[in-house]
């Protein structure tokens, strides 16, 4: 690592690394260096909803849910050929099914959502519900020219624990018997190839001692209390949508929602080096809050919300400061005082350079695409001072290299679903 402090290899450091590296060996490394490796096993009193995590996860002060800190998300082939068979559908919920009985459904144990992309449903012969809106998934924006995901699957996985997600890993494709003292009852890789695994962090410290990164300056800038790395909290009560609102409330899919995961890279050497503190509040919120101050530190004094209220509309501020705010653009998107997706994002150095994994979870894939629309600004862009990426929120910072849709089915149909809902 480069700069003026001497960390060492901090313990949250290598869990981060050893998460990364996977693997028996990582397994084992991590264990040495964990104080307690011990987490509580499963019930079978288990949410019908996939992405029911809100009451499973730590709170702060305020009441925002705290973002589970270890993320694993495994891509996967599906290795046979037209439709999955009777067999296979037994194996892959075996598998799932040996995860919730492994670990508590919660943040100190394992939450998972198993999704499927419109690449699968393509092998079969009907077509999925209109209920569902799950489009093939494309690029959003003028200026970027993502990967598209093909992938048949996504297994998103969320611990506390590092060593947690790396043994469901293992169990998940092979390599142990036991999992927490349970017995493995089926493995993904009878059924999957694991075409690509993607990791990452957040929360408090994380991104600080994560940062010797491409893209982050040697300076290491990251603020020490910032649970991602532009420095600022994201995820406040009042700026996610509910589980119900992205529900799927009717059809044969109801109860589950739908999943996008995109990849960003960060190059913030602008970010810290040439933008002030106000400038990355004006940026980031919006310039009200630059101007009074309203954001101390990371934005904990903030409580449930962003304090959007007293801001200017955005296209006012693009028009008269010559600059809009990332949530100034959102602010226009709300139902009821709230965002109509709902994020689980979280950092990642995968492939040596600071990133984002931004996972979201919403009703139909066409309230995501709405949010990133807002946040692009084109409108603003064409009418007001502001770039089509300079000084338009935090758009000139990061750049998306994938993007991909999923279906997460509810529980009772997360294994290897038909378009008609079957299981």
């Amino acid at each position: 690592m480069t700069g003026g402090r001497d960390r060492g290899i901090d313990r949250r450091a290598f869990v981060k690394s050893a998460l990364a590296i996977g693997g028996a060996s990582a397994l084992s490394a991590c264990l040495d260096r964990t104080d307690d490796p011990s987490v509580p096993t499963g019930s079978d009193s288990l949410p019908e909803r996939q992405h029911a995590w809100h009451d499973y996860v730590a709170r702060d002060d305020h009441g925002n849910a705290v973002p589970v800190p270890h993320r694993l998300l495994l891509m996967l082939d599906y290795d046979g050929e037209g439709a999955p068979t009777a067999d296979e559908r037994e194996t892959v919920a075996a598998a799932l099914d040996t995860l919730d009985a492994a670990y508590a459904w919660s943040h100190d144990g394992l939450l998972s959502t198993m999704a499927y992309s419109p690449a699968y449903f393509a092998r079969f012969e009907g077509a999925l519900s209109d209920s569902v809106d799950l489009p093939e998934p494309r690029a959003l924006a003028s200026f970027e020219a993502p990967d598209l995901d093909t992938y048949d699957a996504a297994l998103h996985l969320a611990s506390d624990h590092a060593h947690v997600l790396l043994a469901a890993e293992q169990a998940l494709t092979g390599e142990k018997d036991t999992l927490n003292g349970v017995a493995v009852e089926g493995m993904l890789t009878d059924v999957f190839t694991v075409a690509e695994r993607r990791t990452g962090f957040t929360g408090d410290g994380l991104p600080a001692e994560n940062q010797d990164a491409r893209g982050v300056p040697d300076s290491e800038p990251v603020p020490e209390d910032a649970p991602l790395y532009m420095g600022f909290k994201s995820t406040f009560e009042k700026t996610q949508a509910t589980e119900d609102r992205v529900t799927i409330p009717e059809g044969p899919f109801a109860g589950g929602t739908t999943q996008h995961v995109s990849h960003m890279t960060l190059n913030l050497h602008q970010w810290y080096e040439q933008d002030d503190r106000e400038a990355r509040v004006g940026k980031m919120f919006c310039p009200y809050h630059a101007e009074n101050d309203v954001v101390e530190g990371a934005g904990d004094n903030l409580g449930t919300d962003a304090k959007m209220e007293k801001a200017k509309p955005a296209e006012r501020a693009a028009s008269e400061d010559g600059v809009v705010g990332h949530s100034q653009k959102m602010f226009s998107l709300r139902e009821d005082g709230r965002p109509v997706i709902l994020r689980r994002d979280f950092d990642s150095t995968d492939g040596g350079h600071a990133g984002l994994h931004f996972v979201s979870y919403q009703r139909a894939i066409d309230d995501f695409v709405r949010t990133r629309e807002a946040m692009t600004g084109d409108a603003l862009a064409a009418e007001t001072p502001v770039g089509r990426r300079n000084n338009n929120g935090i758009l000139q910072y990061m750049d998306v290299t994938r993007r991909g849709n999923y279906l997460v089915p509810p529980r009772s149909k997360r294994a290897l679903p038909t378009p008609e809902g079957d299981a």
